[in-house]
C-alpha cells in the first residue's frame, strides 16, 4: 500500500478507518509527500477479548491518534458519533453520512420471486435482517425475537463466524422452520430481498456499528425499519416516523416493536414512504458526493502547501 501511494499521481488522499493500518499508511505517505489528507472515521475499534479494551485503548492513543491528528479534516457519518467517540471529538469532525444507491434500491422492485422461492404466502409477514453474522450485529436477539412472533417469517441475509451457532440457536428455540438463512445474496437479488420483506431490523449491540447502511437500503426500498437505540445507528431514523427504535440486547422489546409495526399496515406503509423520502433528501450518492467534493475543494485551498511558505 505504501509503495502504491508513493507513486500515485493524486491531489488529495482520502482514507477510511478502520481498518486501522490502512489509514495509518495513507496518513504517513500523504504527510511525507505533503499532499492534503482527509480521513473518514467510521467507528471505534472494539476487540472481543479479555485484553480487548486495553489493546483498543493503546491503539487509540498511538496509531489511531496520529492518523487523525495529521488529517486536514476528519469526517464522521453521524453527529452522535462525533459527540460520543473519545477518539474523534477533539478534532472537530465534519459530518458527512454514508450513501445509498436509491436508483437500485427502490419501492417498485418486485420481491415476489424471493417469497416464492422461500414458500412464503403473500399474506404472511416477513421480517428481514441483512448483515455479517458476527458478534456485534446482535443476530442472536433477532433469532430470539422470532419466538414471540409465531405468525411471521424471519429472514437473515449474510455470512460470518457465527452462522453455524445461530442456526443451532434457531433450532434450540424452535424457530428454525420459520427462520431462513439465505447466506450471501447476489448484487442482482439483494434489492428483491428487501422488496420481499414487510419490516427491516438492525439489532446491533456495539459501537462497531456506527451507521447501518443496510437500514438505508431498506428505507430506500420503502420499508419501515427497526434499529437498535445505540449511538450512530439511531440517528438514521426519527423514532415513530420512519420506523422505531428498540432497546439493544432486549429480544422481548425487539419483538414488541416488530409486532407494533406489523399490526398496523397503514402506519407501516406511511413509515416506508417517509423512509424513502428521507433517503432521497439526505442519503443519495449524488448528495453525499457533492458534500465530499465541496470538502475536497476546501482542503485544497486550506492545506499549507496550497498557501505557500509563510
Amino acid at each position: 500500500m505504501r509503495a502504491s501511494l508513493r507513486d500515485l499521481s493524486v491531489e488529495i488522499v482520502h482514507a477510511h478507518s478502520p481498518p486501522p493500518t490502512a489509514s495509518h499508511y495513507a496518513a504517513a505517505v500523504a504527510s511525507k509527500r505533503d499532499i492534503p489528507y482527509v480521513v473518514t472515521y467510521h467507528c471505534d475499534v472494539e476487540l472481543p477479548s479479555a485484553l480487548g479494551a486495553f489493546v483498543a485503548g493503546v491503539y487509540r492513543r498511538s496509531l489511531g491518534a496520529s492518523t487523525l491528528r495529521s488529517a486536514d479534516h476528519v469526517i464522521v457519518t453521524t453527529r452522535e458519533y462525533a459527540a460520543t467517540s473519545r477518539a474523534v471529538w477533539r478534532y472537530n469532525p465534519i459530518v458527512i453520512p454514508n450513501a445509498v444507491d436509491h436508483h437500485r434500491f427502490r419501492p417498485d422492485v418486485d420481491g415476489s420471486a424471493i417469497r416464492q422461492r422461500l414458500k412464503i404466502p403473500p399474506d404472511v409477514p416477513v421480517v428481514l435482517l441483512v448483515g455479517r453474522i458476527v458478534p456485534h450485529k446482535g443476530i442472536e436477539h433477532f433469532v430470539e425475537a422470532a419466538r414471540f412472533i409465531p405468525d411471521a417469517r424471519f429472514v437473515i441475509v449474510g455470512e460470518g463466524s457465527l452462522l453455524d451457532s445461530m442456526k443451532r440457536l434457531a433450532s434450540s428455540m424452535g424457530v428454525s422452520e420459520r427462520l431462513h438463512f439465505l447466506g450471501r445474496v447476489s448484487e442482482e437479488n439483494l434489492p428483491k430481498v428487501y422488496a420481499a420483506c414487510d419490516v427491516f431490523v438492525l439489532p446491533s449491540v456495539s459501537r462497531l456499528e456506527a451507521f447501518g447502511i443496510v437500514a438505508l437500503e431498506a428505507m430506500a426500498t420503502g420499508k419501515a425499519v427497526i434499529v437498535a437505540d445505540i449511538p450512530g445507528v439511531r440517528e438514521v431514523i426519527e423514532d415513530g416516523r420512519e420506523g422505531l427504535l428498540a432497546d439493544p440486547v432486549n429480544p422481548r422489546d425487539l419483538a414488541d416493536k416488530i409486532q407494533r409495526v406489523l399490526a398496523d399496515p397503514e402506519r407501516r406503509r406511511t413509515m416506508g414512504q417517509r423512509a424513502r423520502e428521507k433517503v432521497v433528501e439526505f442519503f443519495t450518492i449524488e448528495r453525499v458526493t457533492d458534500r465530499l467534493e465541496a470538502l475536497y475543494r476546501t482542503v485544497e485551498v486550506d492545506h499549507p502547501k496550497a498557501r505557500g511558505p509563510p
